[in-house]
């Protein structure tokens, strides 16, 4: 199973590359239909980014907390608790301040939010930076905790995951300790430069107190990037504006939508699952198969039209920001062990209905499939037909209309670029008074840098880690340098 997603991927593109040799009108004609399937998807997917965006604008004003009230379950509220895990590995207090510092200047009672900052003791730092956040923040929440979790747990391996559990256990401890029942607790893990919304939690807990069982979702907002997006080089921006838009679209699909980085879901129900993968990298989407798997194919991921915002990665300069981003991009695309974790659960749970063991199956391997090989045939193996199929081929009528059609693509993936761009300016924060006003010029002048973009981590990353899946060269978490610069 781990090696069907690299073989497929592969598979279309050497496939591609013969038949542009021995056979350049198949190819053409296989690459035109497949250049009209990617308009009518590029049109597609741009409607469900303006309907998005539309939710998102519609209830960024909604006091959640009064709402909560007047529909009338503030028996649940008064009882609901929100417990935050923050992994850490090497983020400093620059990173972790303002994630703490949002949460207690929420619209939402403090006294009902438990928050477990869990440090790696690898770090030769943890401890000190432990104490100095307990000092600032230790009376701002009904519990303030630190976590260390121990490096070189058998059975483990170096994540996320295995960070986030640890400290999942020991707040489990203090529930305990304080009489708190799991099914009063939402438990929400985050990146540790993730800064929430002020109405955050309130709409977290209208969801969780008015949607039939909420024990059985996942609550997931939407993740952007405007902690540093201003002084984050265009590159960077670009891509980490693209992984907005992406999550934006996802959210309207229900039917493949995976929880991703940054969310929240029941306590009970992390304990009965038994909390996050100790030994996976994507922790983040394995969580929801585990819980899928758990509940016989009733649980689903329940869209939070609001948003959490996070740090634009970038380094010191160009070329180790395209590295930077590359690797990460590689991180969230070993999301495909994803596809052997669930067949083998399929495999095992006899429950779940085949049709949606087929569907849900295919939507996984399609999506990463997807990813891999769209840009590779857009970019270098669309031009294949015209440079191999020799004078004869470029003198036939669809050798004369292949450049054409593959240009109108392109031009009307610029025409698409341009809703892109006005969407892009409306999420964007307020512009700090230390940036320039010319910056506004300039990150619209950016977006020509798209098809640069799409080369670099558009299928590249994920062909990358189906590779590696495929010839059994397993990746270790890789966590994402934050480099975020205080104004």
């Amino acid at each position: 199973m781990e090696i069907i997603p690299g073989f497929l991927s592969w598979g279309i593109i050497i496939t591609f590359i013969i038949l542009a040799i021995f056979n350049p009108v198949s190819c053409a004609i296989i690459i035109i239909v497949f250049d009209f399937y990617w308009i009518i998807r590029t049109v597609y997917l741009t409607t469900l980014l303006v309907m998005a965006h539309n939710k998102l604008y519609r209830q960024k004003d909604i006091n959640w907390l009064i709402k909560c009230r007047r529909v009338g379950v503030q028996a649940g509220l008064d009882r609901l608790k929100h417990l935050i895990i923050f992994p850490v590995y090497k983020e400093g207090l620059d990173i972790l301040r303002p994630s703490l510092k949002s949460i207690q200047e929420c619209n939402y009672p403090k006294e009902k939010v438990i928050v477990v900052v869990a440090f790696e003791e690898r770090n030769p730092q943890a401890r000190e930076n432990a104490l100095k956040l307990e000092s600032e923040f230790k009376n701002k929440f009904f519990r303030y905790i630190s976590t260390f979790h121990p490096d070189g747990v058998p059975g483990e391996s170096r994540t996320k995951g295995a960070n986030a559990t640890w400290g999942a256990k020991k707040a489990k401890e203090l529930l305990q300790s304080e009489g708190i029942k799991d099914e009063d607790v939402v438990v929400s893990c985050f990146d540790a430069d993730t800064c929430v919304d002020k109405e955050y939690f309130g709409c977290l807990s209208y969801h969780f107190l008015t949607v039939p069982n909420p024990h059985q979702a996942s609550y997931q907002p939407i993740p952007v990037y405007n902690n540093n997006i201003w002084q984050a080089p265009s590159f960077a921006r670009l891509v980490e504006i693209s992984s907005s838009f992406c999550q934006m679209i996802e959210s309207m699909r229900l039917e493949k939508f995976v929880t991703f980085s940054s969310h929240s879901m029941s306590f009970k129900t992390l304990v009965d699952i038994d909390y996050w993968p100790v030994d996976m990298v994507s922790d983040d989407s394995v969580i929801y198969w585990k819980a899928f798997l758990f509940f016989k194919g009733a649980y689903r991921v329940l869209p939070l039209y609001i948003t959490v915002s996070m740090d634009v990665a970038y380094s010191s300069n160009f070329f180790k920001t395209i590295r930077l981003q590359y690797k990460q991009k590689r991180r969230w695309a070993w999301g495909v062990e994803n596809f052997p974790f669930l067949i083998n659960g399929f495999l095992n749970e006899k429950q779940i209905p085949l049709a949606k063991k087929i569907r849900r199956s295919f939507h996984l391997l399609e999506s990463h499939v997807t990813w891999a090989v769209w840009a590779v045939i857009l970019v270098f193996i669309g031009p294949l037909p015209l440079i191999l199929g020799g004078a004869f081929f470029n003198q036939m009528a669809i050798g004369y209309n292949l450049p054409k059609i593959t240009g109108l693509l392109f031009n009307f993936t610029l025409l698409a670029s341009l809703a892109w761009i006005i969407l892009s300016r409306i999420i964007l924060p307020p512009r700090p008074k230390s940036v320039s006003w010319l910056k506004n010029v300039i990150m619209i002048l950016e977006w020509v840098m798209v098809p640069f973009i799409i080369i670099i981590v558009g299928s590249l990353p994920a062909l990358d880690a189906q590779t590696h899946l495929l010839l059994g060269r397993y990746m270790e978490f890789n966590p994402t340098q934050k480099n975020k610069r205080v104004i």
